[in-house]
């Protein structure tokens, strides 16, 4: 597991920064890190994924992916991402496919959204001397028409690399959820993160609740199973209940492990992991009393052991982010307890460093391990 001592390296060294709003990350078979950036506030379709190798330095993979601000004022764009072989999947969040509506906790249609390719998931395939090269590539507002259209993009650097792109899934960017004060009302789909399990693609939505499942051969998806509301502790103060919002998802056992961060008031002690069956979307309880979990990796040699990422210790965001080793029995042991807003985490699988995303600063970190 991660050393106990960083406990006493805080703040935490960054081994990349300047990242536009990093929320997912993946390691390559090169031991390269791939960083899911969301885009920059107010800047449509800056979303971009990131080479960042073992020594910190970036080189950009591709950029011009859809991005937006959305519905509460943040940059929406890539979030999730894995490898698979030479292909990454990325899951492309709500974007500002909605609007605020006219109350809070409202949202209604933009008719001009910047992307039609928000709410979906994207493969990008390229090759081993892409990753080892500095020339990126980037993706025009002709490709994202194409892509939108059904068709498979062919992207080059003008240095003689190519990489292809196409659309995995498409899903709604939202669904009705009409009200008597507002009958156009409607609850948006952000697609968080992502991974394969044989010839399947499973995808938390933490707009609508939902794990996706996508049937990588045909790209049909359904919705494998959808969270209840999670009573509030601190009402009055925020709704009496609030959203499950899933975030990580891991393949662990031929079972899915789910993180749910829960919406506003983000309070305390009402965060957990759930295991999730992926043939019946039936669910149980593994961890609880967590406070805003967004992702778990399995730990330890028998892989009975847990890291478990929070974004935030506190109510309303209000504490530091942390990762928390849970041993075997269910003892709980903070690592490190200094990130600002972190998103998601990979282990190196020969080192057993670990990878942190933040959202603050665009930071990458990395926590030694005692293997």
């Amino acid at each position: 597991m991660p050393d106990a001592r960083a406990q006493g390296q805080c703040p935490l060294p960054a081994l990349a920064s300047g990242l536009l709003t990093p929320l997912g990350v993946a390691q390559s078979t090169r031991g390269d890190l791939l960083v899911a950036e969301t885009g920059i506030h107010g800047v449509p379709n800056s979303g971009r994924i990131s080479i960042v190798d073992v020594r910190g330095h970036r080189s950009t993979l591709v950029e011009g992916l859809p991005s937006g601000t959305n519905d509460v004022n943040e940059p929406s764009g890539p979030a999730g991402i894995i490898i698979r072989g030479r292909t990454a999947y990325v899951a492309i969040g709500i974007g500002d496919s909605g609007l605020p509506g006219p109350f809070p906790g409202t949202l209604v249609v933009n008719p001009t959204p910047s992307s039609a390719l928000f709410s979906s998931v994207l493969a990008i395939h390229f090759s081993a001397a892409v990753e080892k090269g500095t020339s990126g590539f980037s993706l025009t507002s002709a490709h994202n028409a194409a892509l939108a259209a059904g068709e498979r993009v062919t992207l080059s650097n003008g240095a003689g690399d190519k990489a292809t792109i196409a659309v995995v899934a498409n899903f709604p960017d939202s669904t009705p959820a009409p009200l008597a004060s507002l009958p156009n009302n409607r609850r948006g789909a952000n697609p968080f993160d992502l991974v394969t399990l044989g010839d399947d693609l499973f995808v938390t939505d933490g707009g609508q609740n939902a794990i996706w499942r996508v049937d990588l051969p045909t790209g049909a998806f359904e919705v494998v199973t959808t969270f209840p509301q999670i009573a509030n502790p601190m009402f009055p103060f925020g709704p009496p209940t609030t959203d499950a919002v899933p975030t990580g998802i891991r393949v662990h056992g031929g079972q899915l492990l789910v993180t749910l961060l829960t919406g506003f008031p983000f309070a305390e002690n009402t965060s957990t992991i759930e295991e999730v069956d992926p043939e019946t979307g039936a669910h149980t309880l593994v961890l609880g009393q967590l406070t805003t979990g967004i992702d778990v990796l399995a730990a330890g040699h028998q892989r009975t052991e847990y890291l478990v990422l929070q974004h935030s210790s506190g109510a309303v965001f209000s504490g530091p982010g942390q990762l928390i080793h849970v041993d075997a029995d269910g003892m709980r042991t903070t690592i490190a307890d200094c990130f600002d807003r972190p998103t998601s985490m990979v282990q190196d699988k020969k080192t057993g460093a670990v990878y942190v995303t933040e959202i603050t600063g665009g930071r990458l970190v990395r926590l030694d391990s005692t293997q």
